[in-house]
């Protein structure tokens, strides 16, 4: 697999804290992934969740719990730390969300990871 780096956006057009989706590569399997904004910070992992494996997401963009403390899986409940993808209630407990390399130049969002799963 080739590592692809992408633009997300800008940090200014994310919520704080607040989250846009991701796919890199084309075709049937891009790799899939979401970026979290908290404050200045900006954490991005794979859209896969650890307990049965499908996205974390039903509706785009939405993976914060109501009061955007931590991340969620929209099907089973599951609740992940923001700064560290770690699984600390619901199926899952005790694993943790792939990380995706990510960093903020001049005010962009860049993500990069395989370009296919």
């Amino acid at each position: 697999m080739n590592e692809q780096e992408i633009c997300v956006g800008s940090l200014d057009e994310l919520e704080d804290p607040g989250c846009r989706e991701f796919a890199i590569g084309d075709g049937d399997w891009p790799f899939r992934g979401f970026v979290v904004r908290q404050g200045e910070n900006v954490f991005a992992y794979q859209n896969f969740c650890v307990h049965v494996g499908h996205p974390l997401n039903w509706s785009p963009g939405k993976f914060l719990t109501k009061d955007k403390s931590a991340i969620i899986c929209s099907s089973h409940g599951a609740t992940y730390e923001i700064t560290t993808g770690h699984c600390f209630a619901g199926p899952g407990s005790g694993k943790t969300l792939r990380k995706v390399d990510v960093m903020v130049r001049d005010g962009e969002i860049y993500v990069s990871g395989p370009d296919s799963m």
